[in-house]
C-alpha cells in the first residue's frame, strides 16, 4: 500500500465517521463541529486527487463561512430542538426515499468497476501530479483570460445582490436608540447638562 492510498483511507474513514456523528450527535453545536471535520477531510481527499482548487474552496467557503455561520447561529439562538425533533417522523418516508436513491447510485458506481473493469483503468487524474502547473493556476489562467469579462460580471452581480440584501434588511426602528456622532460632536456645555432645582420632599 502506497503512502497516498494510506492517507486516502485515513481521511475517508474520518470523514465517514464524522458524517455519522453529524446526524447522531444530540448537541447541535457538536453536530456543526463534526461537520467542520467532514469538510476538512473532504478537502484533504480533493487535494490527494489533484483537485487543489476544490479542496481550498471547501476550506475557505464552507469551513470559513458556512459552517462557522451555522455554529454561531446555533450558539446564539435559543432554539428548542426538542420541539423540532418531535415531528421528525413525518419526514421519514422522504428521507428513506432519498437514502434508497443514494444507495442505488453507490451500487451503480461501485458495481460498474466489476462489470466493466476498463472503466477504472481509463479514469484519469484531474491534473498530472508531476506537472509543474497546479489546478488552481490552470483554472486561474482560464478564468482571467478566456472568461475574464464573465468573471467580472458575476462579481458585479454578487456585489449588487449583497448591497440589495443589506438595504432590504436595514430598517431604522424608532424604539431603538442609535448613536448620533454629529450631534455628540456639536454638543456645547450649555446643552451637555441641565440644572434642575428640586423642591424639598419631591423627587426627580
Amino acid at each position: 500500500m502506497g503512502l497516498q492510498a494510506l492517507f486516502f483511507y485515513i481521511f475517508a474513514f474520518i470523514a465517514v465517521a464524522s458524517a455519522f456523528m453529524v446526524i447522531s450527535a444530540r448537541n447541535p453545536v457538536h453536530s456543526v463541529l463534526f461537520l467542520i471535520v467532514v469538510f476538512v477531510n473532504a478537502a484533504a481527499l480533493f487535494i490527494l486527487a489533484g483537485a487543489e482548487y476544490l479542496g481550498l474552496l471547501l476550506l475557505v467557503v464552507y469551513v470559513g463561512a458556512v459552517a462557522v455561520l451555522f455554529l454561531f447561529v446555533v450558539m446564539m439562538l435559543d432554539i428548542d430542538f426538542t420541539a423540532l425533533r418531535s415531528g421528525i417522523l413525518r419526514y421519514a418516508p422522504v428521507g428513506a426515499l432519498i437514502g434508497v436513491v443514494l444507495l442505488a447510485e453507490l451500487i451503480v458506481v461501485v458495481g460498474g468497476t466489476f462489470i466493466s473493469p476498463e472503466i477504472a483503468s481509463n479514469t484519469a487524474m484531474p491534473m498530472d501530479p508531476l506537472s509543474e502547473t497546479s489546478s488552481v493556476q490552470a483554472i486561474g489562467d482560464v478564468i482571467y483570460t478566456h472568461y475574464a469579462y464573465f468573471f467580472q460580471v458575476a462579481g458585479l452581480i454578487l456585489l449588487v445582490a449583497m448591497i440589495g440584501a443589506i438595504v432590504l434588511t436595514l430598517k431604522h426602528r424608532t424604539d431603538v436608540k442609535r448613536q448620533n456622532i454629529g450631534k455628540q460632536v456639536a454638543r456645547t456645555p450649555e446643552t451637555a447638562h441641565e440644572v434642575v432645582k428640586v423642591k424639598p420632599g419631591q423627587g426627580l
